[in-house]
């Protein structure tokens, strides 16, 4: 099976273009090759998918059995791709995202059936838009999609609601014992997948002719409360987290930015039912606890420590809530 990944060096597509590879998929690459990531066995085509006639040259005529867009976020993004794969694929999946679901939920358990609406998040509604005119080629032309919605996946970066996606300002924030914010009182729940569970479940779907039309989500069937999960965090560095609860909409009224994610996404208690990715993938099954994967999120960092970026505006818009928050 021919299968092209656009990215595929990210912190959730890594693992999968690994588990692809080991399963003896002909693995293609489309990206920057900015990232110092290394896949054994695929095969990397150097270009810019923002520059879609260089793109279309680049392929040279190849057609795949399955196409996937690790980094397509707004529908231009989409209408380029349908321009660029029709007649070329054999499957199209893009990568959505579970903050995708009806905000604030009205039930805590989520299916695939749950309606998509988002008033708080950008980023969610061009998701939502980029399923909608997804589907729309799908019913119209037959354009053969399938829809992944990952929710808070992590691999070589925390899986926190505030405080820096990616780098390790938030860990140096905990070994410092400087404040980290937990959102509300901590105790709502939520799931957090490992990349390596996530790819078991998502390269299953690949080449699956059941998936066409439809939409996932993969995620673990673990149940951690913020708390717990920051905890964990902590504990996996060997100190205590010094930790202020904050009320997300109060964070929301200082950063905006910051709030939209949370209230658009994070705030909620959610539990994903699985049942519907299990049933085209019998054997997906998410096997590591975050216990144990976050301590390989540590091995990543301590492995080079280049790695261990901080960022200071970070640091500085994490301050000033708090210092509003003290204030009031």
């Amino acid at each position: 099976m021919r299968v092209l990944f656009i990215g595929g060096t990210g912190n959730i597509s890594t693992a999968v273009s690994r588990l692809a590879v080991a399963r003896g998929i002909d693995l293609y690459l489309l990206n920057r090759g900015q990232t110092p990531v290394a896949i054994p066995g695929a095969q990397t085509i150097i270009g810019d998918i923002h520059q879609p006639a260089a793109i279309e040259q680049a392929l040279n005529g190849l057609t795949f059995d399955a196409v996937v867009n690790w980094i397509a976020f707004v529908p231009a993004d989409i209408e380029r791709d349908l321009a660029l794969f029709r007649g070329k694929t054999k499957q199209y999946v893009f990568i959505s995202s579970a903050s995708v679901y009806q905000k604030p939920p009205v039930h805590p358990i989520i299916t695939e059936s749950t309606p998509l609406y988002n008033p708080y998040w950008d980023y969610s509604r061009n998701k939502i838009a980029c399923e909608d005119r997804l589907m729309s080629a799908y019913r119209t032309e037959h354009f053969p999609i399938t829809i992944v919605r990952p929710s808070l996946t992590y691999y070589d970066r925390f899986p926190i609601a505030i405080g820096g996606w990616g780098g390790y300002t938030f860990a140096d924030r905990v070994l410092h014992g400087e404040k980290i914010i937990v959102h509300g009182d901590g105790s709502s729940l939520w799931t957090v997948t490992h990349a390596e569970d996530f790819a078991k479940g998502f390269v299953g779907l690949l080449g699956h002719p059941q998936a066409i039309g439809q939409a996932f989500h993969i995620t673990s069937d673990e149940l951690l409360t913020w708390n717990q999960i920051y905890g964990t965090i902590a504990e996996a560095l060997g100190v205590e987290a010094n930790v202020i609860h904050i009320p997300s909409d109060f964070i929301a009224e200082i950063d905006p930015q910051i709030g939209a994610g949370l209230l658009g996404d994070k705030t909620w208690s959610v539990l994903f039912d699985n049942t519907k990715i299990k049933t085209l993938v019998p054997d997906f099954q998410a096997t590591i606890p975050f216990h144990q994967g976050v301590r390989q999120t540590l091995a990543w960092f301590e492995a080079d420590e280049r790695r261990k970026q901080i960022d200071e505006s970070v640091n500085q818009a994490l301050d000033a809530i708090i210092a509003a928050y003290e204030r009031s």
